[in-house]
């Protein structure tokens, strides 16, 4: 299986970014880590060995991002809209550079963003703003409020980058119809904590007759044993 080392300087950033390339041919697919998580940590935790048979044959070229949830969500020393305007610039990366480096390595396609745990909301809280970038969403154990990160601090911004807030205010005729074009999954353990946000966001998308799968997994929790099996399924050969 290909495997590529990347390291850039992001404008957007102003910091190096690192990440890793999987695959030779096929269609592209981006790989956000969980919380605080590092551009290798899919490998690590076995989601990429999960797929490898699928890669090495052609099907997925995988790009595996930093995050700067440190500087961003989880960030307590700076003020709370300074750690939403930190993930908008780390959004500005993923798409304007994360994405064209997947895109120039696959061979074409529809473009994958996935993730698990805050992965999972990265992928929606971006994938959903960028309905025009993105063709396919998989969050496996994702949470997708903000409240928790902010000490109760609400502005406009925090507001656009809080799907259940903005979503159901949503009345754009030419948003919404790129929004019913991608195809969305949530998926989550049964016992996961986070399966109510995942019932809520699929309830919210569906009032705005947005198709998704929410997927309930029997006996699933909120680990990388479920996370596993869970690619492998919607990542299929």
């Amino acid at each position: 299986m290909n495997r590529e080392y990347h390291r850039w300087h992001s404008p957007r950033l102003n910091r190096d970014m690192e990440a890793l390339v999987y695959g030779h041919s096929g269609e592209p697919v981006i790989l956000v880590p969980t919380s605080k998580g590092r551009f290798y940590q899919a490998e690590d935790f076995g989601l990429i060995g999960a797929i490898a048979d699928c890669i090495a044959a052609g099907r997925y070229v995988v790009l595996c991002v930093d995050s700067v949830d440190e500087e961003s969500w989880y960030n307590k020393d700076v003020a709370p809209a300074v750690r939403v305007a930190r993930h908008a610039q780390w959004e500005d990366y993923l798409v304007h550079e994360a994405v064209p480096l997947v895109r120039g390595r696959s061979t074409g396609g529809r473009l994958t963003l996935a993730g698990c745990s805050l992965g999972g909301f990265h992928t929606y809280n971006v994938g959903l703003r960028h309905p025009d970038v993105f063709q396919r969403l998989i969050s496996m154990g994702g949470k997708f409020e903000t409240e928790d990160f902010l000490d109760g601090h609400h502005d406009e911004q925090v507001y656009f980058h809080t799907a259940p807030q903005w979503l159901p205010n949503l009345h754009d005729t030419g948003r919404l119809s790129a929004l019913r074009r991608v195809e969305m999954t949530l998926a989550v353990g049964e016992h996961d904590f986070c399966r109510p946000s995942n019932e809520n966001l699929s309830k919210v998308l569906w009032q705005k007759d947005i198709r998704n799968d929410l997927s309930i997994w029997n006996g699933g929790t909120h680990d990388w044993p479920v996370w596993r099996q869970m690619i492998r399924q919607y990542l299929p050969a």
